[in-house]
């Protein structure tokens, strides 16, 4: 029996799936099982396009396509829980089933608490995450530092510490550490963040604590809810999925790589902060001098949402100006202040190269800090 709180490895039983897969394929493996028992109507996942630079969102309704979303993508970077309310209804009549890392859990969370969302119809698998590359940077990256034609590239991946490529002729790989403190790696978001294994989805899953014979052929998954519970269950219970419990030690070098995950945040928030200098409000009125105001941070953001009144102007924004008013976005960051998931997607979008996501990320963390005595631990630490 299946409960909240246990925790297996896992792998699917389908050879296809393995083979194509990573980790055990247990996460394609639990959305392919529930597409085909009507647990879901469909699932919205993420496949590789031109590319691996490339992500492509797909809506998945026959079970046998969702092999094509096998794998992760590191370098094809977007944000999911927006897809789901501008293109899917926000699953008010539709039962979805969703693959998310954390930035995406927490958009969904805040899009369902504004009524964008029908959580109770959201079937959420968590991936363990340890960051994302952005599609230039990745080019860039294996270029510049790898010294490889990035277009050979035909396989990436973080483990341990470096991210490893793989190309036409060998495969490399290169610690992060070094790549990051040289200005490549992750994106910048993804360095401050803190909420790296999703436990508010219904199963968080990844392959941080596999180890010994199954380490790269089996998924670690916690299990953090009912829902999660009852999927895995029935996938096991109808020979989809093979479990076992997992290696003690293995627990213990999960819990060890989030703790280390916690403190890398923290240096990263403490870098990218102090760039701010002692007056952030000059700073901010200084970067975004350059803004056009096509509103790209506003239509990608998943907690802030465009009005008439804002498109229109008012007797703060003037209709028209370019750039904007310093109001102009110091109403958006108040606005969201108490609700940014540091997705990073207002400044990867940004034609003006504007580093809004480190803005919004300060401002909300200094709100955290200042209200934490009184709130406690909050729920996710983005």
């Amino acid at each position: 029996m299946v409960a909240k709180g246990d925790m297996f490895y896992a792998w699917t039983t389908n050879k296809e799936l393995a083979d194509k897969a990573e980790c055990g394929g247990a996460v394609t493996g639990l959305l392919k099982f529930a597409l085909e028992n009507k647990m879901v109507d469909a699932v919205l996942a993420v496949k590789k396009g031109q590319d691996l630079y490339d992500a492509v969102p797909t809506v998945i309704t026959d079970p046998r396509n969702l092999i094509n979303t096998a794998g992760s993508l590191h370098c094809g970077t977007l944000l999911v829980s927006k897809i789901v309310k501008n293109y899917l209804d926000g699953a008010k009549d539709k039962k979805i089933g969703l693959t998310v890392k954390g930035c995406d859990l927490m958009g969904v969370l805040e899009l369902a608490k504004r009524g964008g969302i029908n959580l109770n119809n959201i079937l959420l698998i968590g991936v363990n995450c340890g960051g994302s590359v952005s599609p230039i940077m990745a080019r860039k990256m294996i270029k510049e530092k790898f010294g490889v034609d990035p277009d050979t590239v035909h396989k990436e991946e973080i483990d341990k510490g470096q991210f490893i490529i793989e190309y036409e002729g060998g495969h490399k790989g290169i610690s992060m550490d070094e790549l990051e403190d040289a200005g490549y790696g992750r994106r910048s978001n993804c360095r401050r963040c803190k909420y790296k294994i999703p436990r508010q989805a219904d199963l968080a899953c990844g392959n941080w604590g596999v180890i010994g014979d199954k380490a790269g052929k089996a998924t670690f998954v916690e299990v953090c809810s009912e829902k999660g519970a009852d999927l895995l269950s029935k996938a096991v219970a109808a020979g989809a999925l093979a479990t076992e419990a997992p290696n003690p030690k293995g627990v213990e070098i999960r819990g060890k790589t989030e703790n280390a995950m916690f403190k890398l945040g923290d240096k990263w928030r403490k870098r990218d902060f102090s760039k701010l200098g002692t007056s952030v409000w000059d700073t901010i009125n200084k970067e975004t001098s350059r803004c056009i105001k096509c509103y790209s941070c506003i239509i990608n953001c998943p907690v802030c949402f465009i009005s008439d009144e804002l498109k229109k102007g008012s007797l703060m924004v003037k209709e028209g100006e370019v750039p904007p008013n310093p109001m102009f976005h110091l109403r958006r960051f108040a606005h969201i202040s108490d609700t940014c998931v540091n997705c990073g997607q207002c400044e990867e979008l940004c034609p003006m190269d504007i580093p809004l996501a480190l803005f919004s990320h300060a401002i909300r963390v200094e709100e955290d800090n200042a209200f934490k005595s009184k709130l406690g631990t909050p729920a996710y630490k983005n």
